[in-house]
């Protein structure tokens, strides 16, 4: 298609970018064009809300007739907590529908368009599939693997260290940096970490609006990403930070002791049993498909220590590794970034391919993206 109707896409993808999350729901924006001009512009922002189509179909009012409707996602035709999409597209008259890729979700995938077809209107896509499907990766891979995206975020010094000895470790980077971070988790159904993190560090894992640089910060901050505690015998303190601050709180277990449990009687977290491997640790993948199949995560932002950090990406559950460096060095007795037994040669080595690379206020930010993943 021309460069006119890139433009009018990429203007449907950039809407649907400054959503947050929609979890469970896919990141969606959608532009109505009518000779030549935009007549209405609309996103999704939350669950059970209107989706991108129907908000831009209610600016464009009598306008939508005979327009072209340019959406992120091809549009849907199941009634789930709304109407199908693309009834509403059929009812406004619009003439023709540019989708840039189509759904993965079973329930859609090509079936709207055809519902498109079927009433008389020209369907065109994809367009710009690629920019569509990154907005979109986590809702994709759950819907295709029955699995989140996961991104690991990590932090550590010039020489490649998380913490001291002692596991100090406040502050490797600055405030710029971890007001990304901030990002990161609103961006995310769910921030994950390890036991022996509660443990160590006692941290929030919640979004701060405080933090976050973001005009509509606090609005953000009113959803929380559910906080989920990889801990197979259940030793975190009840009165842990994680547990007693606003927001939902999952644990993944093991079979712990009837006792351990007991100690979570009065608290609104959640115990989840997970199958186990040999040694009585976690199965990580059925984890992750209790996550994304269970709690309809899309993406997962891993907040952990080097253990579960390094056992996740050996068990090829990671797809981005997010790594913050701070311009210091904290010697060789510090804890390193990732434990990752079983690398003894180079041929054993783990391939990552560099997808971006910031400056923040003197700290560095690397974004890569595990091959093999």
């Amino acid at each position: 298609m021309d460069s006119t109707a890139q433009s009018f896409m990429q203007l449907a993808i950039t809407a649907a970018q400054r959503v947050y999350s929609t979890a469970p729901n896919p990141r969606v924006g959608c532009v109505i064009v009518r000779d030549g001009k935009i007549v209405g512009t609309g996103l999704h922002e939350k669950p059970g809300e209107h989706h991108a189509e129907v908000n831009a179909l209610l600016a464009a009012g009598e306008a939508a007739k005979g327009a072209t409707a340019y959406v992120s996602l091809e549009p849907c035709c199941h009634f789930g907590r709304t109407p199908p999409c693309t009834q509403a597209l059929i009812s406004a008259g619009v003439s023709e529908v540019v989708f840039a890729m189509l759904d993965p979700n079973p329930l859609v995938a090509g079936k709207g368009v055809q519902a498109l077809r079927d009433a008389g209107i020209k369907v065109t896509g994809p367009l710009l599939e690629s920019e569509a499907k990154t907005i979109n990766r986590g809702f994709i891979k759950r819907m295709t693997a029955g699995l989140p995206f996961v991104s690991c975020k990590m932090a550590m010094s010039l020489d490649g260290r998380t913490a001291m000895a002692s596991g100090e470790s406040q502050w490797i980077t600055g405030p710029k940096a971890r007001a990304d971070v901030q990002r990161l988790r609103a961006q995310s159904c769910a921030v994950l970490t390890g036991v022996n993190t509660i443990l160590s560090d006692n941290p929030s894992l919640n979004v701060r609006a405080e933090q976050l640089e973001h005009e509509q910060a606090a609005q953000i901050a009113q959803r929380q990403p559910l906080r989920v505690i990889v801990d197979s015998s259940l030793r975190t303190p009840p009165e842990s930070k994680v547990v007693q601050l606003p927001g939902d709180v999952l644990f993944l277990v093991g079979n712990p002791h009837a006792q351990q449990k007991q100690r979570f009687a009065n608290s609104s977290a959640q115990i989840c049993q997970v199958d186990t491997i040999p040694g009585g640790r976690l199965d990580l993948r059925a984890a992750m498909a209790v996550l994304a199949q269970d709690y309809n995560c899309n993406e997962v932002m891993l907040e952990a220590g080097p253990t579960l950090g390094g056992a996740m990406i050996q068990a090829g559950l990671v797809d981005e590794v997010i790594i913050y460096i701070g311009a210091k060095f904290l010697g060789s007795d510090a804890l390193p970034l990732l434990n990752l037994p079983g690398l003894r040669h180079m041929a054993d080595h783990i391939s990552l391919k560099i997808v971006d690379v910031a400056e923040l206020d003197g700290d560095c930010r690397i974004i890569a993206q595990l091959i093999n993943s």
